[in-house]
């Protein structure tokens, strides 16, 4: 069922949407995840680990901030499909939330591409696997 929504999750501040994509789960948050609203990410997430998506891609585009506690979903997440013979792959990752993952050295352990169609691909020329965020600088 590609390109076919699989569900979402809502708050005011973050808006969870994932779709199946060929063999990858894509899920895309959207305004805000910190403290607040981090369950909204990881219930989705691990609702795709148990129906057996080992490769996991996080559409980062639409993200406006990731305070500690998102990062620690997104590695939480990483760990789990790792475990299972898989990845958590990052797309699209505005300025503002790649500032955390290098802050922090979370980038070097993330498989990290400038763009969606990029990550799905799984283009070996884009990707950052674990050297650091490609697309950094984007803020657009």
């Amino acid at each position: 069922m590609d390109r076919g929504t699989v569900g979402s999750a809502q708050s005011g501040r973050l808006l969870v949407e994932v779709r199946e994509e060929g063999t990858s789960a894509v899920v895309t948050p959207a305004g805000e995840l910190d403290h607040h609203t981090a369950d909204l990410l990881r219930e989705p997430i691990e609702a795709c680990l148990d129906r057996g998506f080992t490769r996991l891609v996080v559409d980062c585009s639409r993200l406006e901030f990731c305070d500690s506690t998102g990062l620690n979903v997104l590695l939480g997440a990483r760990l789990k499909a790792e475990a299972a013979g898989g990845g958590v792959h990052l797309a699209g990752m505005l300025a503002v939330v790649s500032r955390v993952f290098e802050i922090t050295g979370a980038d070097a352990v993330f498989t990290v591409h400038d763009t969606l169609e990029a990550a799905l691909a799984g283009k070996p020329g884009d990707e950052g696997s674990g050297s650091g965020t490609q697309g950094a600088g984007r803020d657009d």
